[in-house]
C-alpha cells in the first residue's frame, strides 16, 4: 500500500493541482513562487496539525467569492427575508489523499471501503477545512457586522456638528476580513470518503477534484489515523547557538507567555547570582567529585546507546577521513538539574597517542550540524514508527506500527555542500528503511517527501522521482496566478534516443531547468562566453540580470530534442542558433544566400520554431514572427543569423553571416581593423584591414572560422581592454530584448491585480 497521489483544492495558489507520488520517494521542483512551499504546507496543515490555518491559505482567486457570499447574507437581513443556507463549500481548502491498496491489504482500510465488493485499487479520503457548524458561524458573522454598523452610528451621531464625522470602518469589514481574526473556533477539518469510480484525469494540468454528492456527511474522526503515520523535518531548524533561547510570539508578533522557559529563567539566575565554581568550599569540592564520577558512568552510557546510531551515521560517506567525527558526551554542573541538557561534541583528529581535542556543537559548521539534524531525525523517526527501544514502552505499545510512513522534508540543502547535498537526497530514503523488519518488507511502506531550491538535489534524483511545479497565468475564468505539477515520469512517453540524450545531457550538465524563469539554448562555445557577457553589461538587458535565466549550451542544432521537455514545463525559451543553409538537391553545405533556393538544416528551425524550412523565407522573416506562442502563456523563439550592411571601399553592401563568429565580425567591423590580436582575432584584423569585395570576404572569413578556435576567440576578447565597445549581433540582440518583453509581461501576469483579493 502506498500514497499513489494527492489532490490540493482552494489552497493558496493551489486551486486544484493533482500531484502523483512515487512508491519510494517524490521530489518537488519549481521556480520561485511556483508552489512548492504551498503543497508542503498543505500537507502538514491537513494530516500533521490544522491550528496552522489562516485566512491566507484560502486561495486569493475565491476572496470577491467569499465576500459576495457575505453581502449577501448582509442583503437578506436589510430586505428583513429569511438567511439563504450557508454557501462555502466550493471555496474552501481541501485535500484529497489516494491509496493504492493492494488485495491482503483490505484489513488495513476498512473505514476507507466504498462498497463491500470492494477487493483491490485506489481508495480515496477528501479532508476539508469547513465550519463546524455552517449557521452558527454564519449568525456570528452578521452579528459581528451589525454591531460594527451600529458603532459607527453611534460615532456619527455624537459626532454631528462638531467636525468632520469619523471615517475609520470597524472590524470586520467583509466576511474575509471577519475569518481573519474568528476563523478558529469555528472551523475544524472533516473527512469524507471518496467515489474511486469517480476518479477523473486533470484536464489542462488542473485536477478535476471530484464533487461530493449533496448532504453527504463526513466520517467519525480521521480515518488515516492509524494507517499513516506522518513525520516531517521542517526547513526552519534554527541552527545557532544553543545559549540562545528561541523567542516564541503570539500571531500580533509579542512575545508569548512561556517564550521563555521557567527553567531557562531559573538558570540565568543561578548562573549571575549562585555560582558557587569561582570561590568553590570543601562541600563544594566533594560535590564535585561526585559528579564528575556520575560524568563519567552516564558517558559510558551514552556512548553504548548511541554507538549504532553514529556508525549508520557514518555509512553515508560524510564526515569524511579528515572531517571531526561525533561524540556524544555530558555536559553535567549542577545548574544542569534546572535544564537536563546533554551536548553533542565533535572529536578533532589528533596524531597516535596524541591528546584528543573536543569542541562543543555550536564550534562546528552549520552545514555539519544540518546533515547530522536530519539523518538523526529521519533514524528517530524510523525507530518511532517502528517502536524500536523505548520507544515500545512509551504507552503506544498497544498499537501495531501503520503500515505506511510518510516523511516530509523540506529544503534539505539549506547550508549543505552541493557534493553533501547529493550524498543526502540518495541515502535518506535507505535510512528509513534501515531497521531489520523493514528492508525490503513489502507489509510496511516508506514514501520520502522533499520540497528544494537546489539543481543539485534535482540532478542526484532520477526523473521519475519529480515533480515540476509550473505557474499559471491567469485567465479570464481564474483572475489570480495558480499552479499546476507535471510528472517527469512521463515527459517522454516511452522512452527513445530522444528521451535518453536530454536526460543524459541534463546529469552531464546541471538540472537548473527545474528552477528557472526562462531558458537560453545557446549552440557554440563562444556564445557560451559572449553572450551572457552582453547580458551583463548592455544597459538595455538589465531586466534580464534580476531573472533566474538557465544557459544550456547545445552543439550541433540539438535544441529541437528538449522541445517535449520545454512544452511540459510551460517554459519561457529564446534559441540561439544557426541558418545551417544546404543544396535540398544535393544536401551540399552552402553559405546562406537569397534567391538559390536554399534550405535550412538546422531541426530546430524545420520543426520547432518557427517552423519554416526555407531559406528565403527565414532570411525575410519578421522578428515577431519568430516565435511561437503557445495558448497557456508561454512562448519560444528562434534567434539565427540575419544581414548586415557593411561599407567596403566606397560602396554599401549587405553581407549573409552562417556563424556566430561572423556574425560578431560583421557586426564589429570597425573594432577589429587595426587590432593587435592573435588566433581568430588576429585573422579578422586583417580581413577587416584590406578586404575590398564583398565575395572575397565571405570566402575569407568562412576559411578564418573553419580554421581557428573559436573558445579562445571569445575568450581573447572577453578579457580584452576595450571589450565594452564589442556590439552584440542584432539578431541575439532582438532575442535578448524579446526574452526581456515576456519575462516583464509574465511577472505582470503573476503579480496580483488591485482588487484581486
Amino acid at each position: 500500500m502506498h500514497i499513489s497521489q494527492i489532490e490540493i483544492g482552494n489552497f493558496r495558489k493551489l486551486v486544484a493541482t493533482r500531484i502523483a507520488f512515487a512508491p519510494e520517494k517524490t521530489v518537488f521542483v519549481g521556480a520561485n513562487n511556483s508552489g512548492k512551499t504551498s503543497a508542503m504546507n498543505a500537507l502538514h496543515r491537513f494530516l500533521v496539525d490544522s491550528r496552522g490555518f489562516t485566512i491566507n491559505d484560502f486561495s486569493l482567486a475565491h476572496w470577491q467569492a467569499l465576500n459576495a457570499e457575505g453581502e449577501a447574507w448582509e442583503a437578506a437581513i436589510k430586505a428583513d427575508e429569511a438567511l439563504p443556507t450557508p454557501n462555502l463549500l466550493n471555496f474552501l481548502p481541501q485535500l484529497d489523499v489516494w491509496l493504492q491498496v493492494g488485495k491482503g491489504e483490505m484489513h488495513y482500510v476498512q473505514k476507507l471501503l466504498p462498497t463491500l465488493d470492494w477487493k483491490s485499487g485506489p481508495l480515496g479520503v477528501r479532508l476539508r477545512y469547513e465550519p463546524d457548524e455552517p449557521i452558527k458561524f454564519q449568525q456570528e458573522y452578521i452579528a459581528s457586522r451589525s454591531k460594527a454598523a451600529e458603532i459607527t452610528a453611534a460615532a456619527i451621531k455624537a459626532t454631528e456638528g462638531k467636525g468632520d464625522p469619523p471615517q475609520l470602518e470597524l472590524w470586520p469589514l467583509n466576511l474575509v476580513d471577519f475569518l481573519t481574526r474568528r476563523m478558529r473556533p469555528f472551523f475544524k477539518v472533516k473527512a469524507y470518503l471518496l467515489d474511486p469510480a469517480k476518479l477523473a484525469d486533470p484536464k489542462e494540468g488542473l485536477a478535476e477534484m471530484q464533487v461530493l454528492p449533496e448532504g453527504l456527511e463526513p466520517v467519525d474522526g480521521n480515518p488515516l489515523d492509524g494507517l499513516i503515520q506522518i513525520d516531517e523535518i521542517s526547513a526552519q531548524r534554527g541552527f545557532g547557538s544553543p545559549t540562545t533561547p528561541r523567542v516564541q510570539r503570539d500571531e500580533a508578533g509579542a512575545e508569548a507567555r512561556g517564550g521563555r522557559r521557567l527553567s531557562t529563567q531559573l538558570r540565568s539566575y543561578y548562573d549571575n547570582h549562585l555560582d558557587w565554581q569561582d570561590t568553590p568550599e570543601l562541600s563544594d569540592i566533594k560535590a564535585l567529585e561526585a559528579l564528575d564520577k556520575a560524568r563519567k558512568a552516564f558517558d559510558e552510557r551514552l556512548s553504548e546507546s548511541f554507538d549504532k546510531a553514529l556508525k549508520e551515521l557514518q555509512k553515508l560517506g560524510y564526515p569524511g577521513i579528515s572531517d571531526p567525527k561525533l561524540k556524544i558526551a555530558t555536559k553535567l554542573k549542577l545548574q544542569d538539574g534546572l535544564s537536563h541538557d546533554s551536548a553533542v561534541q565533535y572529536e578533532i583528529p589528533a596524531a597516535v597517542g596524541g591528546h584528543v581535542h573536543r569542541l562543543p556543537e555550536d564550534s562546528n559548521g552549520l552545514g555539519y550540524q544540518n546533515l547530522v539534524s536530519m539523518v538523526f531525525g529521519l533514524m528517530s523517526h524510523r525507530d518511532a514508527w517502528m517502536r524500536v527501544g523505548k520507544a515500545a514502552a512509551s504507552g503506544d505499545d498497544a498499537k501495531p506500527p501503520p503500515p505506511l510512513h510518510l516523511m516530509l522534508v523540506e529544503e534539505p540543502e539549506a547550508y549543505l555542500h552541493a557534493q553533501v547535498q547529493q550524498v543526502f537526497i540518495k541515502h535518506a530514503y535507505d535510512v528509513l528503511r534501515n531497521d531489520p523488519t523493514l528492508g525490503k518488507s513489502t507489509n510496511f511502506s516508506t514514501q520520502l517527501v522533499v520540497s528544494t531550491h537546489s539543481s543539485h538535489v534535482a540532478h542526484a534524483c532520477d526523473f521519475a522521482a519529480l515533480r515540476y511545479f509550473r505557474r499559471l497565468p491567469p485567465t479570464e475564468k481564474r483572475k489570480t496566478p495558480t499552479a499546476c505539477v507535471v510528472n517527469l515520469s512521463s515527459v517522454f512517453g516511452k522512452p527513445d534516443q530522444t528521451a535518453k540524450f536530454v536526460a543524459r545531457y541534463l546529469k552531464a550538465t546541471h538540472c537548473d531547468l527545474f528552477f528557472a524563469d526562462a531558458a537560453i539554448f545557446i549552440e557554440g562555445s563562444a556564445e557560451r562566453v559572449l553572450v551572457p557577457h552582453f547580458v551583463e553589461q548592455v544597459d538595455a538587458f538589465e531586466y534580464l540580470r534580476s531573472c533566474y535565466i538557465t544557459w544550456l549550451e547545445v552543439g550541433g542544432s540539438h535544441a529541437h530534442r528538449f522541445k517535449g521537455l520545454v512544452e511540459t514545463l510551460g517554459l519561457t525559451t529564446l534559441i540561439v542558433t544557426d541558418l545551417d543553409a544546404k543544396d535540398p538537391n544535393t544536401n551540399k553545405i552552402e553559405k546562406p544566400v537569397l534567391g538559390k533556393g536554399l534550405e535550412a538544416r538546422n531541426e530546430t528551425l524545420r520543426t520547432w520554431a518557427p517552423k519554416q524550412t526555407a531559406i528565403d523565407a527565414l532570411m525575410k522573416l519578421e522578428e515577431k514572427d519568430k516565435a511561437l506562442v503557445y495558448p497557456s502563456g508561454y512562448a519560444v523563439r528562434a534567434a539565427y543569423q540575419t544581414s548586415t550592411k557593411l561599407k567596403l571601399g566606397t560602396a554599401d553592401v549587405n553581407v549573409h553571416a552562417n556563424t556566430f563568429e561572423d556574425a560578431l565580425f560583421y557586426q564589429n567591423f570597425d573594432f577589429f581593423k587595426g587590432r593587435q590580436a592573435t588566433g581568430l582575432a588576429g585573422k579578422f584584423q586583417k580581413i577587416a584591414d584590406d578586404t575590398k569585395d564583398a565575395g572575397d570576404l565571405a570566402v575569407r572569413v568562412a576559411l578564418a572560422i573553419d580554421d581557428g578556435d573559436k573558445a579562445e576567440f571569445a575568450l581573447e576578447l572577453l578579457f580584452s581592454d576595450d571589450v565594452e565597445k564589442l556590439r552584440i549581433p542584432d539578431y541575439i540582440g532582438h532575442g535578448l530584448l524579446w526574452l526581456k518583453e515576456q519575462l516583464e509581461r509574465k511577472e505582470a501576469d503573476l503579480a496580483p491585480k488591485a482588487g484581486a483579493a
